[in-house]
Parts: C-alpha cells; structure tokens; sequence
C-alpha cells in the first residue's frame, strides 16, 4: 500500500514542479522517504512510462510524458577514444533524450544505424584521443555530430592510398567502398549514411565535404582549418525513407544482397574546367571496377572530351566487361560524345 501512496505522491509532486530532480522531489514530499526509496520507485514510475527520466550534465531530472517540452533538446558528452562501444554510447545519448525515444520505428533505426556508424569509425580510424557527441531535436530535424582530434578523415584516405591531394580522398569516398581496413571494413558507412541523411557534413582540416539529399546535390569546399573531423547528420523527424529501400537502391539486381552499384557525380571530378581530360576520367573510374552497375550523372556538365568518353566508354568497359556503365543527365553533347567512342 505504501508503494502506491509513495507513486502517487511522487507524481504529483513533480506534476506541480513541471521539471524536478532527486533533490527536489525530496523536499517538496509531503511526507517524509529515504532517497533510496525513491530513487527505486521513480525507476518504477520511468519503467512503467508514468514519468520520463532526462540527464542534463550531471544531473537527472523527471517529467510528466505530456511534458517533454520543458527538457532540454540537446544533450552533449565527451568520450575517450579507448574501446569505444558504438551501441553504448548511443543508449546512454538516447535514453536522456526523450524525443529519440518518440521517433518512428523508421526514423529511430536509421538514426541510430548512421549515428553509430560514424561513432565506429572514430574508433577505429581516428587515432584520436577523444571524441564529442551531441544529439538534438531542432523543430522538425533531428541532428547529431560527432567530432574528434584525430587525423582527419580525408588527410587518413589520402595518405594510405596514396592519393595526391584531400580532394581526390573526397571523389574516392563518393564513389563508395572505401577504406582504409580493407580486412576488417567494407567502406560502406560513409556513404550510405551520407545517402540517408537528409543533409550530410563531414569536416576536416580545411575541406568540406557536403552532401544535400533534398537538393540533391554534393558540393565540396574549402574552409577554414578544423583539426580532426567533424560530421553532421541531420533528417526530418517525420521521414518516411527506409534503411531496407536504401540498400536495395544500390544492389546491381534486384534480391542481390550486394552492395554492387554505386553512382557517382561527375562534376566532382570536372577540376574547374567543362571540357573534361583522360586523365580525369582515369582519376574518375579508379577502383570502379569492384561494382557491377556504375551510374554516371552528368548533372551540370554541358560536354566533355573525346579522350574523356573514349576512357570511360570504351577502353574501362573493354578491360572490365563484367561492369555496366550507365549515363544519367546527359545533354545532347554529351550524349554525342559517348555514342561517337562506342560506335564500332
């Protein structure tokens, strides 16, 4: 009997405080508990949905479940990077904040997929020594980032691929499947968090890589310097995008189960000119050969070079015949251009 006195007394007290801790919930009583007995029973009330549990920095607060608004929207911890577990560190975020617990299904699964995605990489890329954490509820977008004082995401590709610049690691990221712990990583968290997010943002030591799916569009520019990385995933509460319908997307056949098609934007590779080289389209299809289906988006390019489509078209499709190539936004010279270097 007393339990259930001690429930409802509890309920009322932080239904007339709107937003109550421990502290508080013990010296508004009415009648006198110990703190452990009612920390035990405001676990019960939170087990039994009668009230919600948020921590604020240090501090455990209680609301009413029709009182979420007078919680905070955005929580925020600091992590060492030693044996980082990607799902812990996304329990302890979302069970203090109460809206992630109030998405759909949906939502909540692509959330925590690419919020953990980018936590792991942290872990084993990084070489950093800590890592920040932050996740909101901002109107009608949830947001996160993950930031770290590691070596950067873009300078890490680029240095163990050999690549020359952070702009060739950016065009290699687009493409998909890339890493750089082939043994134990199959490159797809990048890019398939970038393709579910409503907007992506990844950050590093002067470069910008954003991808808009709204728009859609993928821009890349240079910033002031930020020394680690920095990622930004941001989606509408309310999507209806499906984790399952993006996978299947890039499956070459239907039921396949493989990640063997990718697309890729050309005009990332374009190096300020419209008429577009040999060798960039050499740079353009490098390490393309591990797809099945390529589609190639011409969006924004008005033509290219005969050397350009002789490469691409002709001489990757010759030396890869188990790769399909297929052009998507073509202008009328572009299009000339591919059907002049494949005609026999």
């Amino acid at each position: 009997m007393k339990i259930l006195n001690l429930k409802s007394q509890l309920i009322q007290t932080v239904s007339k405080a709107g937003k109550a801790n421990v502290t508080n919930i013990v010296n508004n009583l009415p009648s006198r508990r110990s703190r452990q007995w009612i920390s035990l029973t405001l676990s019960q009330l939170t087990k039994e949905e009668k009230l919600v549990r948020s921590k604020e920095g240090k501090f455990v607060f209680y609301v009413l479940p029709n009182r979420l608004d007078l919680l905070g929207k955005k929580i925020t911890k600091t992590f060492r990077n030693q044996n980082i577990d990607e799902d812990s560190v996304f329990e302890e975020l979302s069970g203090s904040s109460p809206f992630i617990t109030k998405l759909s299904e949906d939502v909540s699964s692509i959330v925590r997929y690419a919020f953990t995605e980018m936590v792991n990489n942290v872990g084993d890329h990084s070489k950093a020594n800590s890592m920040k954490v932050s996740i909101e509820e901002a109107g009608d977008k949830i947001i996160f980032e993950v930031l770290d004082d590691g070596i950067g995401v873009f300078r890490n590709i680029m240095q163990k691929k050999g690549l020359a610049s952070e702009m060739e690691a950016i065009q290699e990221l687009t493409k998909g499947k890339t890493t750089t712990l082939p043994h134990s990583h199959s490159g797809e968290g990048i890019f398939f968090t970038s393709k579910i997010a409503d907007v992506f943002v990844s950050e590093s030591f002067g470069y910008r890589l954003r991808v808009d799916n709204t728009l859609p569009d993928i821009f890349v520019e240079e910033v002031g310097p930020f020394a680690g990385t920095r990622v930004r995933f941001e989606i509408n509460k309310n999507s209806k995008k499906h984790l399952g319908d993006l996978f299947r997307e890039y499956e070459a056949e239907p039921g396949s189960y493989s990640f063997d098609k990718t697309k890729v934007l050309v005009k990332l590779f374009k190096a300020g000119s419209v008429y577009i080289s040999r060798s960039q389209a050499k740079r353009l299809m490098a390490n393309l050969e591990k797809f099945r289906l390529i589609i190639l988006d011409f969006q924004g390019i008005k033509t290219v070079g005969q050397a350009f489509a002789d490469e691409v078209f002709r001489v990757f499709s010759s030396n890869h015949p188990n790769t399909r190539i297929e052009a998507i936004n073509t202008g009328e010279t572009v299009e000339f251009m591919i059907r002049r270097v494949q005609k026999p």
